[in-house]
């Protein structure tokens, strides 16, 4: 009688064009099934042309009162740096709806962790910056620690998916103040190389080793794989059963990379794609649309 029920409802299903298999190569641990199993699914990439034209390596100094700096655990002062600029469009069919960053560290879901040099919060798991020895493989990361997503940028139609409609998501929020994050079909969320914590530190003076002088390989994950801590919730699992903040169709295409080059001596002008672009004298997020 059970497989009887099963196989009406199996072929009633088909007739009425219901997929009873996500499209998506995610299962869902925890959060919400409804966002894996519908037809539409968001697609997160990372924008290599712009990685590529938008960075530069020079001296630059950063003072204590800089939260990149607090964070990062950067000794303050002159430092030799690369900074550049990242940006991650959905060119999926559905939104990334986020929402208000309050509701969701009210439901401790851990989407979000309160930072409390910057007082507001901050994104978990968003992104994640590597530059690569290609020599050796050896990885240095960024100091960053996470992003508020919004719709910066419609998508240029070359990269294929949706016309972009109007922007849906403008608002990150604060602390007790509603937020509305997330990146609308057809948009991308654009971090300018000189918001806080978009660089790497070379000469070593964030803990890391020194980078000498050389070609590297700089690569940018949005909505990275990672592997959850103790009671920390993991929202979606893909097929090799890592965790990941989001929901996505594909998440094979999340990596974007390019190659750069740093030479010995760069001075406070710099060299790359953005020599001579203006210093940042402050990390205030309100100056980039509050986009930190």
């Amino acid at each position: 009688m059970k497989k009887k029920i099963l196989f009406v409802l199996a072929v009633c299903c088909l007739a009425l064009g219901v997929i009873l298999v996500p499209r998506m190569n995610t299962t869902v641990a925890s959060g919400s099934p409804e966002l894996a199993l519908t037809t539409d699914q968001p697609n997160l990439i990372v924008r290599s042309d712009v990685l590529r034209n938008h960075w530069v390596v020079r001296e630059e100094n950063l003072p204590a009162s800089f939260c990149s700096v607090e964070e990062g655990g950067i000794t303050p002062g002159t430092h030799k740096l690369v900074r550049f600029t990242v940006t991650t469009p959905n060119i999926g069919t559905a939104d990334i709806n986020v929402g208000d960053p309050n509701v969701h560290v009210a439901a401790n879901d851990g989407l979000f962790e309160y930072a409390s040099c910057h007082n507001h919060y901050h994104f978990k798991h968003y992104a994640l910056y590597e530059l690569i020895d290609p020599n050796t493989g050896f990885v240095w990361r960024a100091a960053k620690r996470g992003f508020c997503m919004l719709d910066t940028d419609p998508n240029p139609q070359w990269l294929g998916g949706p016309t972009p409609g109007p922007s849906q998501y403008r608002n990150c929020g604060a602390v007790g103040i509603a937020g509305n994050q997330g990146i609308s079909a057809g948009w991308g969320d654009t971090y300018n190389l000189l918001l806080g914590g978009q660089y790497f530190i070379l000469d070593g003076g964030d803990g890391q080793p020194e980078i000498p002088s050389g070609n590297y390989i700089l690569r940018i994950t949005v909505n990275p794989p990672f592997v959850a801590k103790r009671r920390e919730p993991c929202p979606y699992v893909d097929v090799n059963g890592f965790c990941h903040q989001l929901p996505e169709s594909n998440y094979n295409d999340n990596v974007g990379e390019v190659t750069i080059n740093i030479p010995n001596r760069v001075g406070r002008t710099g060299v790359g794609p953005e020599a001579g672009s203006p210093h940042p004298d402050t990390e205030s997020v309100e100056q980039f649309c509050g986009t930190e």
